[in-house]
């Protein structure tokens, strides 16, 4: 059990470290200067070699590279160049959108995924069957922005349900924010329910066709119990790790939707971020995200254990 901890943080940080590489080159290779977006056109080369002096920008790539990855080392992301606050403040501040929206899609999306993907296994090849898998398909086709623009015209201009954009105010009641969540929060999690429709079924359908459970249904169980109790508890290991990585995935592609509901979110922190060429807060939420991602991986398979007893770590 602890070498098998052991060896996940360690490929944990040999991921982490890549992925710092890999931010840090890309981002720097991208066009654009921080500094002169910053200062503007009326800026003059004295002013803006101030500022790069300042920010350390002017210092050869590897210098840079080598202060920044000192300075996360020290749990400090560094300085928004626009924001002029520090990063991981920046994050903070805008973590419980994106968390809140990750959680309300995920949990739908399961609601909805796992006991279509179920019903469609039970019934393989049948009209219930060739419906849902037909709605996954369409699902996973259709454009989260084009899906977010038709629910906001529809519930939001039409019927005035809810909130058109925006978070509501700072101040703001937990559920009123949680009511401006309801719409990106369902194109999420529609839009993600296909794929797990998708793997419960295919995970199902491997199960169903075990001698345990003719075996089961030989006995005289109802069919209830035999999907539920015995083939689902062990098709739960694929459907517990499609789960998994799509929460990951959310934390870190909820861009387009926070963007369309206007959401100050992560995902619309780094939008900005990346039209503004800030460099410390295109770097730290990457680096934030890559390490949420990471730790879920890490997580399930910590889990797996739990969810079937046959697994061992």
């Amino acid at each position: 059990m602890h070498r098998f901890i052991l060896s996940k943080a360690a490929g944990m940080l040999a991921v982490l470290a890549i992925v710092a590489v890999l931010v840090f080159v890309l981002t720097r290779a991208a066009s654009g200067d921080p500094v002169a977006v910053l200062l503007g056109e009326q800026a003059t080369a004295a002013d803006i070699a101030r500022v790069q002096q300042q920010y350390g920008l002017d210092k050869p790539l590897p210098v840079q590279f080598g202060y920044w990855l000192r300075e996360v080392l020290q749990g400090n992301l560094g300085d928004s160049i626009f924001l002029q606050q520090p990063v991981t403040q920046a994050l903070a501040q805008r973590a419980e959108p994106t968390a809140l929206l990750t959680l309300m899609a995920v949990g739908l999306a399961a609601l909805i995924g796992i006991p279509c993907g179920i019903v469609s296994a039970v019934f393989r090849g049948k009209a219930v069957d060739q419906a849902f898998t037909g709605i996954a398909m369409l699902g996973a086709s259709v454009p989260s922005f084009w899906l977010g623009i038709v629910l906001i015209q529809i519930f939001a201009v039409k019927m005035g349900w809810f909130p058109v954009s925006g978070y509501g105010d700072p101040g703001a009641p937990l559920a009123e924010r949680l009511h401006a969540l309801v719409l990106p929060a369902t194109v999420l999690g529609l839009l993600n329910s296909a794929l797990i429709t998708r793997f419960t079924r295919a995970s199902m359908l491997d199960v169903l066709g075990e001698d345990y459970v003719r075996t089961a249904r030989a006995k005289g169980l109802g069919e209830g119990i035999v999907v539920l109790k015995h083939a689902l508890r062990n098709a739960m290991v694929p459907i517990v790790t499609v789960v998994g990585l799509t929460t990951a995935l959310m934390i870190g592609g909820a861009v387009v939707t926070e963007t369309v509901f206007g959401l100050p979110g992560v995902g619309n922190l780094v939008v900005n971020a990346v039209l503004r060429r800030d460099y410390p807060v295109i770097q730290g939420a990457l680096l934030v995200i890559a390490a949420i991602y990471v730790f879920i991986n890490f997580a399930i398979d910590m889990l797996y254990a739990v969810v079937d007893p046959r697994v061992k770590v």
